[in-house]
C-alpha cells in the first residue's frame, strides 16, 4: 500500500472527523477557506471550491503514458 498525503479537496467536508483531520493538517489553508466563505456567496463559494478541487486532482493524476527509462552511466 502506498503512503500518500490527502489534499486538503480530498477530505469529506460532511464528515466532522474528516474536516478536523483536514483542519489541522492544512491549518492555513482551512482559515483561508472560512474568510472565503464569510466573504463570498455560497454559490461563488462553492464554483471557487469546485474549481480548486478539480485542479488540485489535475496536478496529483500521474502521467500513465509515459514508459519508465534507466538511465545508464
Amino acid at each position: 500500500m502506498k503512503n500518500f498525503v490527502k489534499s486538503f479537496y480530498d477530505f469529506n467536508r460532511d464528515s466532522p472527523q474528516e474536516r478536523q483531520e483536514r483542519n489541522k493538517l492544512y491549518p492555513e489553508l482551512a482559515k483561508f477557506h472560512i474568510a472565503l466563505r464569510e466573504e463570498m456567496s455560497e454559490e461563488e463559494y462553492q464554483a471557487f471550491y469546485r474549481a480548486e478541487r478539480e485542479a488540485a486532482r489535475n496536478l496529483m493524476i500521474p502521467n500513465q503514458t509515459t514508459p519508465t527509462q534507466w538511465i545508464r552511466m
